[in-house]
């Protein structure tokens, strides 16, 4: 009997090209698909919610394949995860239905985007921050940050390379907190553009620098293009938190 298996995967994308398969390096989906091989005898196709770019973290991509072999879930769990490496791990997995698949199903997602505060970078934290020292205006990047949420046109909030046939996100929350020495963005939204919670980002920290004003979310979000949309974040701050179905 055919079964549909749901695997949750978390990563530290550091050493990875993204998480989809590529010709010039070594991605996250081939580092699982090869360990699910070596469980089930055979080649397995995951097909996930996403993808990340080179660098990006996550906490929770769901990433589903279909399989005939009648094993317990634990023991594919367990399995995976002896031939997995040291930065990927199966955190859980589920049966689901049929007709369920990881992209198409998914409802919304949601990233988290840090930043390390201090003078003094972290080598702890340097994998998985931005280390921004300076001043930085919390309150009226979270002004910007609100006028973002909603259904518009994130077209100016894209890489050149992004292949989306349509630009309209709808974006849940954005939302800035700061905890000690860490700043995190959050954002969840029913779907991102290639680079877009990187852009978003860099134009938040912009804004925040007083290096623009706040009246330039508005604009870029009308698709002005006598304006650009801030530096990219670099990836490796840059993680998926959860997403949802």
């Amino acid at each position: 009997m055919t079964r549909t298996i749901l695997l949750i995967v978390e990563y530290e994308g550091t050493a990875y090209c993204g998480w989809q398969v590529q010709p010039n390096g070594l991605a996250v989906q081939q580092v699982v698909e090869e360990a699910l091989a070596q469980v089930v005898g055979e080649q397995v196709r995951l097909h996930s919610a996403g993808r990340t770019d080179a660098g990006v973290h996550a906490r929770a991509m769901p990433a589903h394949f279909v399989t005939e072999k009648p094993w317990p879930l634990r023991a594919f769990r367990e399995g995976v995860n002896r031939f997995l490496p040291s930065d990927v791990a199966i955190r859980e997995i589920r049966e689901v239905s049929p007709d369920f698949h990881a992209r198409f199903s998914a409802a919304g997602k949601w990233y988290r985007y840090t930043l390390y505060r201090s003078e003094v970078r972290s080598p702890l934290a340097s994998r998985t921050s931005w280390h921004l020292p300076g001043r930085l205006d919390l309150a009226l990047m979270q002004m910007a940050a609100n006028l973002l949420v909603g259904d518009h046109d994130f077209r100016a909030f894209r890489s050149s390379s992004c292949a989306a046939k349509t630009t309209n996100r709808e974006l849940f929350s954005v939302t800035i907190v700061q905890q000690e020495n860490l700043v995190f963005f959050d954002v969840r939204g029913s779907g991102f553009l290639k680079n877009m919670v990187r852009m978003l980002v860099g134009t938040l920290v912009e804004i925040g620098q007083g290096k623009r004003p706040v009246d330039d979310i508005p604009k870029l979000l009308s698709a002005d293009e006598s304006l650009r949309a801030g530096v990219t974040a670099p990836p490796h701050g840059l993680c998926l938190m959860d997403v949802w179905y």
